[in-house]
């Protein structure tokens, strides 16, 4: 599952960043978004989420939500 398929309110583990996109996956890592660590969606928006990573808050588009797999 990825994060746009997420419920809200729910802490959920990083899996897996899937995407060939080298710049994508650095960015993601510098915001502590990284298989095994913890991630929140808190709201759902038409063009992607807002999700929670280590007490700080962020607005991923669609591309970036889908990357992300969690379990």
């Amino acid at each position: 599952m990825n994060l746009s398929e997420a419920a809200l309110e729910k802490e959920y583990i990083v899996t897996e960043i899937q995407t060939d996109d080298d710049e994508m996956e650095s960015f993601l890592f510098t915001l502590g978004c990284y298989s095994g660590e913890p991630i929140t969606v808190i709201s759902h928006l038409r063009g992607g989420c807002v999700v929670s990573i280590k007490d700080a808050r962020y607005n991923f588009d669609r591309q970036l939500a889908e990357a992300i797999h969690i379990a």
